[in-house]
């Protein structure tokens, strides 16, 4: 519980301009805590809210959240290599339920198999932030004024940039993806054919093709995968 205490004022601050593009999408207060509560995933749910506000399909939801979150499918197969083997199922399915960046990076760097309770007092201060911060956002998002609800949605861009910009300067081809992403996002909105097709199969799209590209011409050798 400790560990999670900086953790959970993270989420706080995040989550709540996270319940300020909940706002957006005109979800109640209620329903943003139960989104955060069920779905663990900023950059999930902040695609989730986007589509809701464009009134994507379920499909279109579905793929998109799950290419939004398939990084977490490889911290799965991290942490499941060194989970006792005698670790019973309903541990193992709670604990996936709760991999996060952070709690993963909480719960991995322990020594030896890793014990399900460090985890649970982890979440115990984590989740509670997390779903509480989105809900104070749709409140504020509900109570202030539109100009105020823009420019508070602005914060989570600013997270994301957060994310992408440390590996990008450190690795030159990631900044040129990253151009080549807001490019082609851009023209894919404007071009005849394809900007026909919501934004939520644009993404699908896009997402798909320049990642299997980047695969395929920038494949990550197995030193630096190690490291």
């Amino acid at each position: 519980m400790r560990d999670g205490i900086p953790v959970g004022l993270g989420y706080l601050a995040v989550s709540f301009s996270l319940g300020i593009a909940a706002t957006n999408a005109g979800l109640t207060a209620f329903q943003g805590f139960l989104a955060s509560a069920l779905v663990n995933a900023s950059a999930g749910q902040y695609a989730g809210f986007t589509l809701i506000a464009a009134n994507a399909s379920y499909l279109e939801m579905i793929i998109v959240i799950l290419i939004a979150n398939a990084r977490y499918f490889l911290m799965s197969c991290a942490m499941s290599q060194r989970m006792d083997p005698k670790t019973p199922l309903v541990h193992r399915l709670v604990m996936a339920n709760y991999i996060t960046d952070e709690l993963f990076g909480l719960a991995i760097a322990e020594q030896g198999f890793l014990n399900p309770y460090y985890t649970y007092g982890a979440v115990m201060i984590a989740a509670p932030c997390w779903a509480a911060g989105t809900a104070l956002g749709v409140i504020a998002g509900n109570l202030l004024p539109p100009r105020v609800v823009s420019a508070l949605s602005v914060a989570l861009y600013g997270m994301f940039i957060a994310i992408i910009i440390p590996p990008a300067r450190k690795n030159k081809v990631i900044a040129g993806l990253i151009l080549i992403c807001f490019i082609s996002a851009y023209a894919a909105s404007a071009l005849p054919v394809i900007s026909n097709l919501s934004a939520g199969t644009r993404t699908i799209i896009l997402t798909a093709a320049i990642s299997a590209a980047a695969a395929l011409l920038f494949p990550v050798k197995k030193k630096e995968n190690a490291e």
